[in-house]
This record gives C-alpha cells, sequence and structure tokens, in this order.
C-alpha cells in the first residue's frame, strides 16, 4: 500500500528525523560565497537562525568563508555529520548523495528539483529514493526549501527567517512557495516547526506528523498537502495527534474525480478521488479547510485555544455594516451566534450608546473618543461572562500604520489574563499591513487574523474539533461467523456476483433484504410470484447488469400473475433470467454504497436512494467499519433526514432500525474488502416498521462486467 518505505526506527537514536530536523553537525555541500546563490543563502540563513551545533561547508574552491570551516570534500570532515545539506545541481546529485551516505551522514536536504534532460530510467528521483531507503537515511526534498525548526534554533533553508521567535504550530508543506510566505509572516502566527519537503524521497508527511506530535510545543498541525504517498504512516500520524489531543488541520490540493470514468457502481462514481481521504479525516477529527487563510486562522485559533467550551460565538465589532456583512457570512458556513443571556442584555443596554442594539454580534461603536475603548473592554467582558457563549472574536480597525483607538487595544491584551474562553482579534480587510501588531499581541496570547470570513472559518474549525471530541464511539455491530466464512469461500470461488446472490449475503450476515429467487422461464416466474403472494417484482437478472433501473430493468407492484407475463415479456430484451421478489412497504428510500480504496481500504456512503442517488448532491461519507453512533450521524447530515422524520404527514421511518442496518453494511465492507472493489445497496426502504435492501450490485476485485450498463 505504501509508495515509500518507512524510515526504520532504528535509523537514529530517538525520533528518526531528529538527525534531520535537529541535527547536532550539519555540512553544507555546494556552500558559496557568491552573493545571492543559494550557496550562500543556505549559510546566512543557518547564521542568522543561530545555530549552535557544529556547520561545516564543503567546497574545495572556498579557501575560507567568515566564521565557518570549510573543507573541500565530505571525506575531509573529523566525523560524520548528522545532515548534509546538498546544494548541488541534478546531474551531481546522485554521486552527492552516494558519497554522504558512504560518510556516515544520517540525514539529507536536496533543495535542487532532481530531473535531468534524456535521463534513463529509473529516473534520478527514484535512484535517490532507493539509495535512501536502503541506507534508512530520511531525506527532505528534493524540489523543496527544506524547514525552520524554531525548538531546535535550526534554520535550513534558502530564505532567511524573519523572527526566530518560537511558538505552536507546525505547518507542513509539499509546496516551497507555500513555505516562503508563511516564513515571511511567521511573527505573526508563532511556529515550532515549517517545513517545505517536497518530493519526500525519504520521510513522508506523516513521518514529519509523528515527529511534530512527540514535539511538547506543538499544539495544533497544519498540512498543505498535494499527495499522500505513505496512507498507513498518514492514518497512524491522524490517530496518535487524536489520542494526543492535538488538532490536525488540512487543506488537500488536487481533488479530482477522475477515478469516477472507471467506477462500475453509482457509488464508485460518486466517491471520486478525494471521499476516501475526507472519510480518513473526517474519522479522526482532521479538519479540512478551502484555502491557506482558512488554514492559518484555524491554526492561529487552535494553537492557543484548542478545546473550546460549550455554547456558541460572540463578536463585538465597530461598525453596522461589518456586523450585517459578519452575519451574512456566517450564515454561509452555518455558523451560529449565541442568544444572549437576559442578564447580558440588560447589562450590555446600560453600557452600550443610545441607539444601538444589545445583541449578539454586538455593534458597540459610538463616539470616536478614548471612552469607546472602556465601552469596548466593558462589552467584551460581559460578553465573555455569558453562559451560553463559548468563544469571542472581536472586529476592529487597527494597522502598523493607523493606530485605533488605544483603550481598545489595551482591553484587547487583558482578555486572555480574566477569561478563560478563547479571544481573536480580526481585521476585516484580508489584506492588511498589521505584522508588527499582530506579533505583538501574539505575545500576549492574542491572535490577530486578516479578513472576516478566514476568521469565521478559523472560529468553524474551533467548533468542529468539538463536535469530534464529543463524539462518542462504540463497536460496529459483530456479523455471524460461520456467515462469514461461507461467504468469504463463496466470494473466492465466484468471477461475479448477481443481484440475487448479493441480497443472499447481506442476508446472512444480518442484514434486512427482499431477496427472491432467480427463473430462467415465463411459467416460473409467475409460479414463484404465486408463491411469494402480490404484489412482486421483476428485475432482470442477467449477469453484468448492474443500474436495472437505467436500462429498463425493473418492473414494480405487480398486482397478478398476468402482470408477471407482462413484465417478463418485456425484460425479455435483455435475457431469460429474472428474480422474483416481494414487494416492499412504502418508505422513504436511502442509498448505502461502498468503494474499496486502494489507499485507505472500504469507504461507505449513504444517499438519497433510489434513481436519485446521482441526481441530488445529498451523500456523506466514513470509513467502514462503525458502529450505530456514527450511523445516525452520517443520516442526520443528509438532506433527507427530514424525509426520514416524516414529512408532510408521511410516517416517520425506523431510525434505529435504518442506523443499524447502516452500521451493520459498514462491518459487512470492512469483512469482505479482500472480495468486493464496489457495492451499492439501492435502495434500501426506511418505512415505520422496517427498512430492507431490496436491490444490491456488487463488482468483485477481480471481476470484468460483461455489460456495464
Amino acid at each position: 500500500m505504501n509508495e515509500t518505505r518507512p524510515i526504520p526506527p532504528e535509523a537514529a537514536e530517538g525520533h528518526p528525523l531528529s538527525p534531520l530536523l535537529a541535527p547536532a553537525s550539519i555540512a553544507l555541500v555546494g556552500g558559496s560565497a557568491k552573493r545571492g546563490s543559494v550557496g550562500d543563502l543556505m549559510i546566512r540563513t543557518l547564521r542568522a537562525g543561530g545555530y549552535s551545533g557544529k556547520a561545516t561547508v564543503v567546497n574545495p574552491s572556498l579557501p575560507r568563508i567568515d566564521g565557518v570551516e570549510v573543507v573541500g570534500g565530505l571525506s575531509e570532515l573529523s566525523q560524520a555529520p548528522d545532515l548534509a545539506v546538498l546544494s548541488v545541481s541534478s546531474p551531481r546529485m546522485e554521486a552527492a548523495l552516494a558519497e554522504a551516505i558512504r560518510v556516515g551522514a544520517r540525514a539529507a536536504v536536496i533543495f535542487d528539483f532532481c530531473q535531468i534532460e534524456h535521463d534513463t530510467t529509473p529516473v534520478l528521483t527514484d535512484r535517490l529514493r532507493a539509495m535512501a531507503v536502503e541506507a534508512g537515511v530520511p531525506v527532505c526534498g528534493g524540489n523543496g526549501m527544506g524547514f525552520f525548526n524554531f525548538d531546535a534554533g535550526t534554520f535550513v533553508s534558502f530564505q532567511e527567517p524573519t523572527t526566530l521567535t518560537p511558538g505552536n504550530i507546525t505547518v507542513l508543506c509539499h509546496s516551497g512557495s507555500v513555505f516562503a510566505m508563511l516564513a515571511d509572516a511567521a511573527p505573526r502566527y508563532g511556529f515550532n516547526l515549517l517545513t517545505a519537503q517536497g518530493q519526500e524521497i525519504n520521510g513522508t508527511i506523516a513521518d514529519y506528523m509523528d515527529y511534530a506530535l512527540d514535539q511538547p510545543t506543538t499544539r495544533v498541525v497544519a498540512l498543505f498537502a498535494e499527495a499522500i504517498r505513505d496512507p498507513e504512516g498518514f492514518v497512524a500520524a491522524l490517530d496518535k495527534a487524536a489520542r494526543r489531543d492535538v488538532p490536525v488541520i488540512i487543506l488537500k490540493v488536487g481533488r479530482t474525480a477522475a477515478s469516477a470514468r472507471f467506477a462500475l457502481t453509482h457509488s464508485g462514481a460518486l466517491a471520486g478521488d478525494h471521499a476516501a481521504f475526507e472519510a480518513i479525516c473526517d474519522r479522526y477529527g482532521a479538519i479540512r479547510v478551502p484555502d491557506l487563510d482558512a488554514m492559518m486562522a484555524a491554526a492561529q485559533i487552535l494553537a492557543i485555544h484548542p478545546r473550546m467550551g460549550p455554547g456558541e460565538m460572540a463578536s463585538l465589532l465597530d461598525s453596522g455594516g461589518l456586523r450585517e456583512l459578519m452575519l451574512d457570512l456566517a450564515d454561509d458556513l452555518g455558523l451560529p451566534f449565541a442568544d444572549l443571556a437576559p442578564a447580558s442584555v440588560e447589562r450590555l443596554e446600560k453600557r452600550i450608546y443610545f441607539g444601538l442594539e444589545p445583541a449578539n454580534p454586538l455593534d458597540a461603536a459610538g463616539p470616536y473618543t478614548e471612552e469607546l475603548g472602556v465601552v469596548m473592554g466593558d462589552c467584551l467582558d460581559i460578553l465573555a461572562e455569558d453562559p451560553g457563549v463559548a468563544g469571542l472574536v472581536h472586529e476592529f480597525f487597527y494597522t502598523d500604520t493607523t493606530a485605533g483607538v488605544q483603550s481598545t487595544i489595551d482591553a484587547a491584551r487583558k482578555m486572555p489574563a480574566r477569561h478563560a474562553k478563547p479571544y481573536a482579534l480580526s481585521y476585516a480587510l484580508g489584506a492588511a499591513p498589521n505584522m508588527g501588531f499582530a506579533a505583538e499581541m501574539l505575545g500576549c496570547g492574542v491572535p490577530v487574523i486578516n479578513g472576516l470570513r478566514p476568521m469565521l472559518e478559523g472560529v468553524k474549525a474551533a467548533f468542529d474539533y468539538r463536535a469530534f471530541r464529543s463524539r462518542e464511539t462504540e463497536d460496529a455491530p459483530a456479523l455471524p461467523r460461520d456467515a462469514l466464512g461461507l461467504w468469504h469461500d463463496r466470494l473466492s470461488a465466484m468471477s461475479r456476483m448477481g443481484e440475487t446472490d448479493a441480497l443472499r449475503m447481506l442476508a446472512d450476515l444480518g442484514l434486512d433484504t427482499t431477496a427472491g429467487v432467480v427463473v430462467a422461464t415465463e411459467s416460473d416466474a409467475v409460479s414463484a410470484a404465486d408463491a411469494l403472494r402480490y404484489p412482486v417484482v421483476l428485475k432482470t437478472a442477467v449477469p453484468g447488469v448492474l443500474h436495472k433501473s437505467d436500462s429498463g430493468g425493473v418492473h414494480l407492484n405487480l398486482p397478478s400473475a398476468e402482470a408477471v407475463r407482462a413484465a417478463y415479456s418485456a425484460l425479455g430484451g435483455l435475457g431469460p433470467e429474472v428474480a422474483v421478489a416481494p414487494m416492499a412497504d412504502p418508505g422513504v428510500e436511502i442509498a448505502l454504497g461502498m468503494v474499496n480504496d486502494p489507499q485507505f481500504g472500504p469507504v461507505v456512503m449513504v444517499s438519497a436512494g433510489g434513481t436519485m442517488v446521482e441526481i441530488l448532491d445529498d451523500r456523506a461519507f466514513a470509513v467502514a467499519p462503525f458502529g450505530t453512533g456514527e450511523a445516525r450521524r452520517l443520516l442526520q447530515s443528509l438532506k433527507a433526514w427530514k424525509l426520514l422524520q416524516g414529512a408532510r404527514g408521511a410516517p416517520p421511518s425506523d431510525i434505529d432500525r435504518l442506523t443499524e442496518a447502516l452500521a451493520r453494511f459498514s462491518a459487512i465492507c470492512h469483512a469482505m474488502r479482500d472480495h468486493i472493489a464496489e457495492m451499492d445497496v439501492n435502495p434500501v426502504i426506511a418505512g415505520p416498521r422496517a427498512a430492507p435492501a431490496v436491490d444490491a450490485a456488487v463488482v468483485l476485485r477481480t471481476q470484468v462486467p460483461v455489460t456495464p450498463t
């Protein structure tokens, strides 16, 4: 499953990445005195960061660089370096890494993009990876920008740091450009670790997460991820973060639905390439964000307040127009504001200026005097002391070039000491010259976030993490052992699986179904219908026809033998085999599906069912297996939840039966993951007293359908 073999634990004392990220000695191969070159910048960056270990420049053409020892080659070093930084071009990189490994370097950093014109196969990056993996040497890069380890005072890059002050945010980037932007803005964020590992020649984002989670200064981990090269390690790191109560924020780029072209079931088409990743994140509480601003806003808030208390958000502003904008944006994000207690409303009425409304969010703008700041401070106290307020955001005008009311700033500085609830400042415009102010306030424990939407995205992330921490976990339903063994054997011997067998398997494993019988003649169809009692359903049972409704292969609610004969005749164009099944009672149609993701395993989908499964954008995904609590949460996320509760006089569905069916289905998907590639159970008819599965389509992992209609 892994594209990159994990670095073996024996590669280093302590954490495997310690020689890379916290080295006691560094060799700067390709260091240069040419001003502005990468070789020059990496020396200046390391020195600017105050590195306290032994640093040596390796360059045979340099006689001396002030303050740094210079040798002609790695073999001239008195002892092997922990880290070799290889600032050489692609044609020289293979020899450079080989020499570093030969002299005993325990880690390497590569900035170059590692591509050679007219290269042979395997290409350079693959040759470097094989070399590093065999030696157990972690490599940051290529095509990366190195790292800033603020805790260790080690800055290995060709971009000089803008601050040396350590913080509590780890950010791991696959993009050097993202690293550069964040490094430049580091004073406003407070990083303990910032990396740009690029191609991850040896050492994936999962390894860096694992290292960061071992650092006591890490309060939040944020990822700018292009690819997950070690799925098992990534899941293990997410699990470690959840167990240690460290929030993980993920901006995953490259989301596509390209695999939908090859999917054979509705579930496969709907899942695309990204559903499994999102389901894994949801399982472990990793928070997905839409852009960089949202990622950093979430990191800023969660780094200071990882645990949001009970209640909803409150906001204080000095503008009626921005108050309205905030309400609109919060509504877009589904972020509610707290209803203030009557006592809080009464206190606000006595404190705010005439004509202002004592409501949340609160516009407390009045005459522009120093008294305004005192009023603002009092309003902050009133809002923070309200029992229904979980956290407070404060929007007001203040930049490095234009000062606002000083007494407002004084009140803001005191908030962390006066109240335990999360508190953040916001400047409504995304672009603001306030780096110095942000760094100053961060020192007081107050994050400053530019832009109303990013700020609200950050608050939403905090509430999402609270919701994750409050989830109840439970085991998936147990499946009958004898039936499991029977169907493992049968699936191993099958080349394809028809609907009737699929429904039989589900029934044997505990799912309520309307499994019928397969016949091949009209008279047998009538006999089967007579035995089942009317009304019945006739469906084509021709092998390879997965989507029966789409091909006219289903006839419902047949009340008599004459109707069965007519339906059988109509189905004749698809082939003689038909399934005869009892007609289920009316109810809400729900679809269950599964896609066996090559990286993360079985992912279950639940959605509105019937022929609307691909039309309505109403679906949720989760990694199998899970219990009934998770099943209920998934169902509640659907628009169809209102239908399940009863709508326009219809009786409510039996939610308990449906959640049990969904949880059991997840257990079946997990148990049969070695055999089944995709599965649709559509529909499950959720009625007042039952929730039977009435149709099923299964694609075996080795199956090539004859007619994938």
